[in-house]
């Protein structure tokens, strides 16, 4: 009998989904003879797109004591956060992004210098492009530099895709100077002269932040924002006592009217007793994928196109203090809301023009030096032209599912092929199991996804190792 070699864990992606599962899978005994491969072009490892910005007006929308990477030890990031020089007058009720992605990278860091006796990370500051099946069950993993990994286990921690051009069927705006498809990109916003105008395409979280990053910088005209709903995130109210759960009543509800209806009635409970609409909402997030899984194809089609722009408003809160500050701004007619979708944007010398609609009316026209895109990500599997995406898709390696929400898996994140089979070997987690759960790019969700994972490798590689092929 041939004794069965250690194994090769590749995960592609090292924001925090990627960081997380690393971390996880070295606290696994069956996986202390492994070797882990993390690829991850950004300079640092750790933080990804979400916790790279460097500016400390961009915080975190959730306090400190739910952002642990350990379910298992949920003071962790408090107690590092209290090390921290943003802590010296006190423990920040929200921190900054970027305090959030030096924990990151700090965790991971500490991984990657210590090895044997556990499994062994091993950083790749490049990209995969492919990860073609092999003969006997393993895959080949092949990066931009020409370096190829043989792996018993690959996972995609791919996080968020950036959004799709917002305006058609014209894309010369790509390639002007003043449209700026990527807000998080270093020193974008800051070239952004103070008189010059800005229409920024959203109006969720990603544009409050460019909202508070133009105001640091002392930005002076008038800013448009075009948002379908014309919604902006609802802020986060004092901590109190939780709300009981009530996901006994919504366990047997099939359809949107009858969980809505629910809530509703609890709504109307608490504010009679006095009780704030947040810790009501709080209550589901416990129970959201049984929820969610609960409701058939049609249903889940319907909370999306009817309901899930305004869950977003009430779930994905801004801190108190950011939420004043776009309201002192609106006030003082500094930002203007434009309800309607952007349809068109047009090159024009130095300026841009923008397209406007709203639905029953005739397109209405903007121009504007600067356009910045805060629209939400790609989400759809299907168009996403990642090239180790297209290569497994192509392949029928993995399956987009129905709604554009993400990727097909079964309940251990394990990717299903267009035969409607799990892959034994190729994994996913973070944003990709939205099908799932619906709620999959929060730090509680991913971070047990994670832990779920680990631990399910685990138990195939020890079977693995006990039944080794002659």
């Amino acid at each position: 009998m041939n004794k069965p070699v250690a194994p090769v864990i590749t995960v592609v992606g090292g924001g925090f989904a990627g960081t997380a599962l690393v971390l996880q899978l070295r606290r696994q005994p069956a996986l202390a003879l492994a070797r882990i491969h993390l690829i991850e072009p950004r300079p640092t490892p750790g933080p990804g797109l979400a916790y790279s910005a460097r500016r400390p007006e961009y915080l975190l929308n959730v306090r400190p004591n739910s952002l642990s990477l350990y379910p298992d030890q949920p003071e962790h990031f408090v107690t590092w956060l209290l090390a921290q020089p943003e802590s010296a007058a006190g423990l920040p009720e929200f921190a900054s992004r970027a305090a959030y992605g030096r924990y990151l990278h700090e965790e991971l860091a500490a991984a990657m210098r210590h090895g044997a006796p556990l499994p062994v990370v091993e950083w790749h500051a490049t990209t995969a492009v492919a990860a073609p099946l092999l003969p006997d069950g393993r895959r080949t993993v092949h990066l931009t530099d020409g370096t190829e990994i043989q792996s018993e286990y690959v996972v995609l921690a791919l996080g968020n895709f950036p959004p799709p051009p917002p305006a058609g069927p014209d894309l010369s705006y790509l390639t002007h100077p003043g449209y700026h498809a990527d807000p998080w990109a270093a020193g974008n916003i800051r070239r952004i002269g103070p008189d010059e105008q800005v229409l920024l395409i959203g109006s969720g979280l990603t544009a409050v932040d460019v909202l508070l990053a133009l105001r640091q910088d002392g930005h002076r005209a008038p800013i448009t924002v075009v948002a379908r709903h014309g919604r902006w995130p609802a802020a986060h109210g004092p901590i109190v006592p939780p709300y009981p759960s009530f996901y006994p009543e919504l366990s047997q509800e099939t359809t949107v009217t009858g969980v809505v209806s629910i809530v509703k009635r609890h709504l109307r409970a608490a504010a009679a007793d006095g009780i704030d609409w947040r810790p009501v909402l709080d209550s589901l997030r416990p129970d959201l994928g049984r929820i969610w899984a609960a409701w058939p194809l049609l249903e889940q089609r319907r909370f999306l196109q009817h309901l899930a722009s305004l869950w977003a408003v009430v779930r994905h809160r801004s801190p108190a203090q950011n939420a004043a500050a776009v309201a002192a701004l609106v006030a003082s007619g500094m930002v203007q809301m434009q309800i309607g979708t952007v349809r068109e944007i047009l090159s024009e010398g130095e300026r841009l023009r923008v397209g406007i609609r709203t639905r029953g009316t005739a397109t209405q026209w903007l121009t504007t030096q600067h356009v910045i895109c805060c629209a939400g990500p790609l989400l759809n599997y299907s168009r996403i032209a990642d090239p180790l995406v297209v290569s497994l898709r192509e392949a029928g390696q993995l399956t987009p599912d129905p709604l554009g929400l993400g990727l097909r898996t079964d309940a251990h994140g394990a990717v299903l092929g267009s035969a409607e089979t799990a892959s034994p070997a190729l994994f996913t987690l973070g944003p990709s199991r939205r099908p799932a759960y619906f709620e999959s790019t929060a730090v509680p969700e991913i971070r047990q996804q994670a832990v779920d994972l680990a631990a399910e490798i685990a138990v195939r590689e020890a079977k693995r190792q006990s039944n080794p092929k002659a």
